[in-house]
């Protein structure tokens, strides 16, 4: 059995620095939340993204396509914006990622992002699992693709923030929407903060070791979605710290 948060981040916003102490707070809160793996899913165009993998390479063993920190699978991947509006998963092994970032260079500003097709066609063929960020967040929404366009996805996002926004009847609609696609519909915290991790999780009937691994379980169907009956007030806790932390770190 495997307890998988499939979206979170390592850097408190895009603007700051990648900290191995904080990344240290960030997996430990993991940790202490019962999480046997997260996904870590950093966004492609947050400042000096090859650095944090610099630095993760540095401090911690990786195998297939996770870091191992303490025990706890750290899987590497990013989060793509589109040009169409939507945020799109990328989640594989560490060296196709690097490659990927230098390839979505070009695409970095807001104006400029790759388009839907452009990215899907760049990584059909790529042993990665590619999830539609927070579906139905009104800023970034991906319900203005057709679905045979979304059918290239491999699954979609039941995003804490959204519960906590919109309601939990937020992750029935999207399970709906995945449903009419054709598509698993899975958990990601969008933790930025640790006081956010253990919001929602998924829990895999067996180990997973890389991206196509998990891409295999998600899509046969051999896991369920949990979600805390914390999730409110962990989701608020956390973007109350954020904020007061964004005040005291350091940013270009």
């Amino acid at each position: 059995m495997m307890n998988l948060d499939l979206h979170t981040h390592g850097k408190l916003s895009k603007k700051t620095h990648f900290s191995l102490d904080y990344f240290a707070a960030m997996t430990a809160e993991a940790i202490e939340n019962s999480l046997s793996a997260i996904a870590l899913t950093e966004h492609f165009n947050t400042l000096n993204y090859t650095d944090m993998l610099d630095q993760l390479d540095a401090a911690f063993a990786y195998q297939d396509d996770y870091y191992d920190v303490d025990g706890l699978k750290v899987f590497t991947g990013m989060e793509v914006d589109v040009a169409e509006r939507g945020h799109i998963l990328i989640i594989g092994n560490r060296l196709y990622l690097r490659d990927l970032h230098q390839q979505l260079e070009p695409y970095s500003e807001k104006g400029c992002f790759i388009p839907f097709s452009e990215l899907m066609d760049l990584t059909e063929d790529a042993p990665v699992l590619r999830i539609g960020a927070h579906p139905m967040r009104e800023s970034n929404p991906l319900t203005q693709y057709a679905a045979e366009q979304l059918l290239r996805l491999h699954a979609l996002d039941i995003n804490a923030k959204d519960l906590y926004q919109y309601g939990p009847d937020m992750a029935d609609q999207v399970r709906q929407l995945a449903a009419e696609i054709g598509l698993p519909a899975c958990a990601g915290s969008d933790s930025h903060q640790p006081l956010q991790f253990g919001s929602v999780w998924n829990v895999l009937e067996r180990e997973c070791r890389t991206a196509t691994e998990l891409r295999e379980e998600l899509q046969s169907g051999r896991y369920s979605v949990e979600i805390s009956p914390c999730l409110s007030v962990k989701v608020k806790a956390a973007q109350m710290m954020k904020e007061l932390l964004k005040k005291t770190m350091t940013v270009e």
